[in-house]
C-alpha cells in the first residue's frame, strides 16, 4: 500500500524561482503518475509574497508552523538570496532540526551552502552550481566539494547542481520511492528531454568551451555533435568552414579557447560517456559510435579528460548510481 510522502521546500527572499518550483513540478507528475505520492509544502519565516529571481512567491506554511512531525523528504532551495540567508540564525537552526526528523535531506543549487552552514555536511561529499562550488569549498573545508556531477547522494543527504539539475535529483528520488517506470512516465508527462544520471557532468563540451564569434565557426561547433563519426580533422573542419587549415586552426583556438582537436576529443568523450551511463553498448560499439575508430583511441581520449577507462568509468558509474 503506497503512502503518501511530506516534502518541505524551504525558501526565503531571493530564492531561485526554479529551484521551488522544478523540483515541486517533478513531485506533482509522479503524484498523477502514481497516487498517492506527495504532499508538497514551500515554507519561508513568514507567509507572505517572497521575492524570489523573477516573480513573488506565497509560501503554503510558516517553517515555524511545521516545527513538529516528520518529513520525508526536505528539499532546501538555492538562489542569490543565499548568503543573506546563511546569516539568518532562525533558518539555519530550523533546517538543522527538520533534518533530524527528515528521512533524507537534499538542496538545489546554492541550497548546499545552507546545508553546510546547518552543519549537515560536515564529512560528506556535495556538490553546488558551477559558477559556486570554489566558494562552497573555500567557506565550508569539512565539506568534500564535487564540482562535476548533476548532483551528489552520501547518505541520506543529497546535494544538485545548479537551477534544472534539481529536477534531475527529484526524478531520481521518485525512481527511488516509486520506480523507474514512474520517474520516466513523469519525465515524459514534463516534456523533459532526459532523465540525466547524477554522475552526467554539469557541462557539455559545447557549454565547456566559448562560443566562436564568426558565424562559420558557430554553425561548424552545432554541427560536430551530429557527426562525430565522421572525418573531423582540422583540414575536413577547415574545408567546411570554407578556410585554409592554418587560418581556421588559429582562429578556432582563439574564438572557443580549445583547438579544434581538443573540441572534437571532448565532444566524442561526452558522447561516449552519455552511452556508458545509459546502455548496455558494448565498448567496441560505443567507440564507433563516438567517432573514435579503436577502443584504444578511445581508452587514450578518457585518460587524458576523465581519468580512468572506459571500462573502469562505466563500473564506477553504475555503482555509484546503484
Amino acid at each position: 500500500m503506497w503512502r503518501m510522502r511530506r516534502v518541505v521546500i524551504v525558501t526565503y527572499p531571493g530564492v531561485q524561482t526554479l529551484d521551488v518550483t522544478g523540483p515541486a513540478e517533478v513531485l506533482r507528475a509522479a503524484t498523477l503518475m502514481k497516487p498517492p505520492g506527495y504532499e508538497v509544502t514551500v515554507a519561508a519565516t513568514e507567509k507572505r509574497p517572497l521575492p524570489t529571481s523573477t516573480v513573488s512567491l506565497m509560501p503554503d506554511e510558516r517553517l515555524e508552523d511545521l516545527e513538529s512531525g516528520p518529513v520525508d523528504t526536505l528539499i532546501v532551495a538555492g538562489g542569490t538570496g543565499t548568503r543573506a540567508a546563511e546569516d539568518d540564525e532562525r533558518l539555519v537552526e530550523w533546517i538543522a532540526e527538520a533534518a533530524r526528523r527528515s528521512r533524507r535531506v537534499t538542496s538545489v543549487c546554492t541550497g548546499a551552502f545552507l546545508l553546510a552552514r546547518a552543519g549537515l555536511l560536515d564529512g560528506r561529499r556535495a556538490t553546488t552550481h558551477w559558477a559556486s562550488c570554489a566558494e562552497l569549498a573555500a567557506t565550508y573545508p569539512a565539506v568534500t566539494v564535487e564540482a562535476d556531477p548533476i548532483f551528489v547522494r552520501d547518505g541520506n543527504v543529497a546535494t544538485s547542481a545548479g537551477v534544472t539539475a534539481g529536477m534531475d535529483l527529484a526524478l531520481a528520488l521518485v525512481e527511488e520511492d516509486l520506480g523507474r517506470q514512474t520517474a520516466l512516465d513523469a519525465a515524459r508527462w514534463l516534456v523533459l528531454f532526459l532523465q540525466r544520471p547524477g554522475g552526467q557532468a554539469q557541462f557539455s563540451a559545447q557549454l565547456a568551451a566559448q562560443t566562436a564569434d564568426r558565424a562559420p565557426l558557430r554553425e561548424l561547433q552545432a554541427w560536430i555533435p551530429d557527426h562525430l563519426d565522421e572525418d573531423l580533422t582540422v583540414p575536413a573542419l577547415a574545408r567546411r568552414a570554407c578556410m585554409s587549415d592554418r587560418n581556421f586552426a588559429r582562429a578556432f583556438r582563439r574564438e572557443t579557447g580549445l583547438t579544434p582537436g581538443a573540441y572534437v576529443e571532448a565532444a566524442r568523450v561526452e558522447r561516449a560517456r552519455i552511452a556508458l551511463e545509459t546502455g548496455d553498448l558494448p565498448v567496441e560499439a560505443v567507440a564507433r559510435q563516438a567517432g573514435f575508430g579503436t577502443v584504444e583511441t578511445m581508452r587514450r581520449a578518457f585518460r587524458r579528460q576523465v581519468g580512468v577507462s572506459p571500462g573502469e568509468y562505466r563500473t564506477r558509474f553504475r555503482r555509484k548510481a546503484a
